[in-house]
């Protein structure tokens, strides 16, 4: 018996044991505790997913799999059941993400660091932007995915872990922390990304940028959040973009060299090394909206210097790290 392969007809099969045993016999028959994090969902019903993929098994191959044989996560149960057509939904709502608590933490700022009840009209439509924002697959939410109670819940965490709060102090996370003081050290920074965000959120054009792997992202620092983040790297991979900056900067009779360091990739590697170089957009984050990238926001650099500006926030300008590189060098 090899775990995982199983047909739609044998999970047809243990959800009709199901329904005929009911939940609390089917689990004490075979041993297994209600679902807590995923479901199975068919025909409007919903079955606990990990019970159903073990029992499953008995249909395919004689015998099912008992609790400790599988696990219930989205690596073996939650695959397998969709591997064969099923719909499985997550009981719980994935963790805050930053841009999300940037939006949060802005609205909990305007409103002078306190809560906000979720009634409040302010609420319903932060609540509404955020099941907008193309951060949570759709499949990882349940139905009160980010709905006003939640976000007026994430609004007394934000309040009550300002370090000017004098009250009892309710669950914060890492990132709420973080936030939290990425507000205190650049208030009018944070509170331009998050229009951003909102703004690229409700017109759509967030979206449209392509995501990046994480360990892509783990290279890149920046408070104003993933999302600006992905827009600009967008812009400074536009291929379009790049050849008609290296062509302006070769009409005035300059060089492909990085205007941080100096480094010249064909004088090092020759051939292979002619007409590289890279692009990075210098309009900071929480200032670069949805307007046309001018030539004059690109400077051409290499990815040494490109991967140190990114590498930690704030970011520093190419003239700033050009004079750590290069001390009494001209800019």
């Amino acid at each position: 018996m090899e775990k995982g392969i199983f047909s739609r007809e044998a999970v047809l099969g243990a959800i009709d044991e199901y329904n005929r045993l009911g939940p609390d016999e089917f689990r004490a028959t075979y041993h297994y505790g209600p679902a807590r994090d995923y479901v199975l969902v068919y025909e409007g019903r919903r079955y606990d997913s990990k019970a159903i993929a073990g029992v499953a098994h008995k249909y395919e191959h004689g015998r099912a799999l008992r609790n400790d044989e599988l696990s219930g996560g989205k690596a073996a149960a939650v695959a397998w059941l969709q591997r064969a057509g099923f719909q499985v939904i997550t009981l719980r709502n994935p963790d805050w993400a930053w841009d999300e608590v940037v939006l949060a933490c802005a609205l909990t700022a305007e409103n002078g660091w306190k809560r906000i009840d979720a009634p409040d009209p302010r609420i319903v439509e932060l609540s509404a932007v955020l099941q907008l924002m193309p951060i949570h697959d759709v499949a990882v939410r349940n139905e009160k995915f980010r709905n006003p109670n939640g976000v007026a819940r994430k609004t007394s965490d934000l309040a009550t872990n300002h370090p000017d709060y004098r009250g009892k102090r309710t669950n914060c996370g890492t990132t709420d922390l973080k936030v939290i003081q990425a507000f205190i050290d650049r208030p009018l920074e944070m509170a331009a990304a998050a229009q951003l965000i909102r703004a690229g959120v409700t017109d759509g054009s967030l979206g449209e940028a392509p995501p990046l792997p994480d360990d892509e992202l783990h290279d890149f620092e920046a408070p104003e959040g993933r999302l600006l983040i992905r827009r600009h790297i967008t812009r400074e991979r536009n291929r379009g973009l790049r050849q008609r900056k290296i062509e302006a900067v070769l009409r005035r009779g300059g060089t492909l060299a990085c205007e941080i360091c100096d480094f010249d990739f064909e004088q090092v590697y020759g051939d292979r090394g002619s007409g590289y170089i890279e692009c990075h957009h210098v309009v900071p984050l929480h200032v670069a909206g949805e307007g046309p990238t001018k030539l004059t926001d690109l400077t051409l650099i290499c990815a040494n210097c490109h991967r140190m500006i990114h590498r930690h926030a704030p970011w520093p300008t190419p003239k700033e790290l050009r004079s750590l590189v290069l001390p009494g060098s001209p800019a």
